[in-house]
């Protein structure tokens, strides 16, 4: 099998792991380093904010995990050397994984408990950092997920969104390696949509894989159908992401619940192509969907779903139940994914300030301990779905 095949091979065998960096995360020391955890950990795709600087920061990292390929297999890690899929996310419209918070910090009251920066996943609220030196959203850290909006006490916070201009980048995307392209879209958005497909579709031939990012609403199987309909034929393959509670899947397990409900939902509508879970994702989900039946078995379909009250998230409104569901194809992690990682990625800031004489940046890779840490963190995660089908064959 060629390394290209690798990731495409994976959501036919329903191991697919996708690590979501963030729509608009733009931290690009952040963006390297978890691109390189997460590749040697196994990982089948890489999903970057559409910004040249965000794109080329992910190339490095996967570049170097291909050098590390052999000292990673020594340490009994499964990777081969192949490279994920890099891909990128574009937006249609208002989305909430397209924004940042913003606040003046001159304007926060002295006595202020500061609860912003306490709740805040990506350590992107800060005041009076010498890290920094600065106070107030480091904007390239901001991922938007909108915990500090509600949280603060003044109602100081607010957020500022963009959405992506068709004509300006697609071909800016589409010149600069990227292996597949996602669409948050919205049910509602169809001519919003069109307008985007239309400015990607002349570069369309070249994707690995499109994917297709919706969130739930009424209508929202039929909408789903009319985008195909557009879209269709593909030469790429083509995935459905159910984003289940979006940018929440470090908050606690019953996150993910809102995600398998939406991937049941989406598999019952029957779509051409493959359904990966999104949003609410963590260290519960694949578990979840083994003790459902929603996971494809070595060499088979779906599992039995063992015993009935977990077969179904909630069977008063579950759509389909899982053993007339086709399997689910893979996950994507976002911020469970990334914090994950974060004491070690924090390390490795504080290791640069402490040695800020001598240079400005310690790549992951340039510390042993910790590059294997991080790897040891990620493939936990990754693990989980791609070792369900061997341990399902040796049975």
């Amino acid at each position: 099998m060629t390394d290209l095949l690798v990731p495409l091979q994976s959501l036919k065998q329903g191991n697919w792991f996708k690590l979501i960096c963030g729509a608009s995360f733009q931290h690009l020391p952040a963006v390297r380093n978890l691109t390189l955890a997460y590749t040697l950990a196994g990982a089948d795709c890489i999903d970057v904010a559409a910004d040249p600087a965000v794109i080329a920061a992910a190339q490095s990292g996967l570049q170097v995990a291909k050098t590390l390929a052999k000292d990673a297999q020594k340490r009994g890690f499964d990777y081969k050397g192949n490279l994920p899929f890099l891909m990128v996310s574009l937006n249609d419209g208002e989305d909430p994984h397209f924004r940042k918070a913003e606040f003046n910090p001159n304007e926060c009251p002295k006595d202020c408990p500061r609860p912003c920066e306490r709740i805040c996943p990506a350590q992107a609220i800060v005041f009076d950092s010498i890290k920094e030196d600065f106070s107030g959203v480091v904007s390239e850290k901001c991922y938007g997920c909108g915990r500090c909006l509600p949280i603060c006490p003044y109602d100081k916070i607010y957020t500022a969104s963009y959405v992506t201009t068709p004509g300006a980048i697609a071909p800016l995307v589409m010149s600069t390696g990227v292996d597949a392209v996602e669409i948050h879209t919205q049910v509602g958005r169809l001519a919003e949509f069109e307008r985007l497909w239309q400015a990607i579709s002349p570069w369309a031939d070249r994707l690995k894989v499109l994917a297709i990012s919706c969130p739930d609403g009424d209508g929202m199987t039929d909408y789903l159908r009319t985008v195909y309909e557009l879209i269709a034929p593909l030469k790429s393959a083509l995935i459905w992401q159910t984003d289940g509670r979006s940018m929440s899947g470090d908050i606690g397990d019953g996150t993910t619940i809102a995600a398998v409900k939406l991937g049941q939902k989406v598999l019952a509508a029957k779509l051409p192509g493959y359904v990966q879970l999104a949003g609410g994702t963590n260290s519960y989900t694949v578990a979840k969907l083994k003790a459902m039946g929603l996971l494809k078995r070595a060499g088979g379909a779906g599992g039995d779903g063992g015993a009935g009250e977990d077969r179904e998230v909630n069977s008063s409104s579950s759509p389909s139940s899982p053993s007339s569901s086709p399997p689910i194809a893979g996950v994507a992690y976002g911020s469970y994914a990334r914090v994950l990682l974060s004491p070690i990625l924090e390390k490795l800031e504080n290791k640069e300030v402490s040695n800020a004489n001598m240079k400005a940046t310690i790549r992951l890779e340039e510390d042993e301990v910790l590059l294997w840490q991080a790897v040891e963190l990620a493939h936990s995660l990754v693990s989980q779905i791609k070792s369900w089908q061997r341990r399902e064959s040796e049975h």
